[in-house]
């Protein structure tokens, strides 16, 4: 086996969907300003799960992503979050879902994996242990963007308020290897756009919109859920790498499962015990991006 120290690595994403153009330069900044805060961490000798954690915070406080302010309404009119970390080295794994009153719900998910027996929770139980640990609730009027607040309006009026595979979300995620060679991944996502009340797709389940091993790879994914749950695809994109496949070639391997399997959509980004990064997807648009080998940000749409 390869020595565990080394390099450290780091990738995110903001969702794979049909990025408009009036939106591109909002979602690779949002990036930008993501894997320079997850990088600092990392250059100062931090751990895997600290820079995926903070990376995701920078994230989802930006409106332009769906995840925290900004999400997507429900059917309802209401914001209902998912969100996970994962810790390679241990598998350990904490999530919430269908949350409502936590601005940053990959915090409740950390507060969860550090000091929960359980791994996920899910609406009002997952705010009290949140609370619990000190962490804020919100009005969730605050998560409430008036790009989003206008698109359910004007959808409601013409009765067209539904989720379709046609629109899936600009969910958020990202994965880290340390310089001590610990990896960890997380995802966290508003869902897509008019669900239905309490339903929750692949975002905090592990093994389908998030895994990780220190073994293998972390992976985060990001499209339609209902299809990606079916393939189980982050572990799927995990596993190719544990029995060979390189980072580029499991990923896009996955992506082409999803599709020719379920006629699924979306996409994922990989990261490897070595330090080496993948991404696929099979939507109009990804916006993805990580740190060069000289440490300088490289982010795509």
């Amino acid at each position: 086996m390869a020595s565990r120290s080394g390099q450290p690595s780091l990738m995110v994403h903001g969702g794979a969907w049909n990025i408009p153009a009036e939106l591109e330069a909002d979602c690779r900044a949002g990036c930008a300003r993501a894997l320079q805060t997850g990088w600092q961490i990392l250059a100062q000798g931090g751990s895997a799960i600290d820079a995926v954690e903070a990376a995701i915070v920078v994230l989802e406080e930006d409106p332009v992503f769906d995840a925290g302010v900004g999400s997507h309404l429900n059917a309802d009119g209401v914001v209902q979050m998912d969100a996970i970390l994962m810790d390679g080295e241990t598998l350990n794994a904490g999530a919430v879902a269908a949350v409502e009153h936590i601005r940053n719900p990959i915090r409740a998910a950390r507060c969860i994996l550090e000091k929960g027996p359980h791994i996920l929770l899910a609406g009002t139980g997952a705010e009290r242990f949140a609370a619990a640990c000190g962490i804020p609730l919100c009005e969730p009027s605050e998560l409430i963007v008036p790009r989003e607040k206008q698109r359910w309006e004007a959808l409601r009026k013409q009765g067209q308020l539904r989720t379709t595979p046609e629109r899936p979300g600009s969910t958020v995620g990202a994965v880290a290897r340390d310089a001590q060679g610990r990896i960890a991944a997380g995802t966290s996502t508003g869902g897509t756009f008019g669900k239905h009340p309490g339903r929750i797709g692949d975002s905090p389940l592990v093994g389908c919109g998030c895994y990780a091993d220190s073994e293998s790879a972390a992976a985060s994914a990001t499209g339609w859920g209902e299809s990606i749950m079916k393939i189980v695809m982050a572990k799927m994109a995990v596993d190719l790498v544990r029995a060979g496949l390189s980072p580029a070639a499991a990923a896009l391997r996955s992506v082409h499962r999803l599709a020719e399997r379920v006629q699924g959509s979306g996409g994922l980004i990989l990261l490897d015990r070595l330090g080496r990064i993948g991404a696929a997807f099979n939507t109009p648009h990804m916006v993805y991006g990580y740190v060069a080998a000289d440490g300088s940000l490289v982010v795509h749409t």
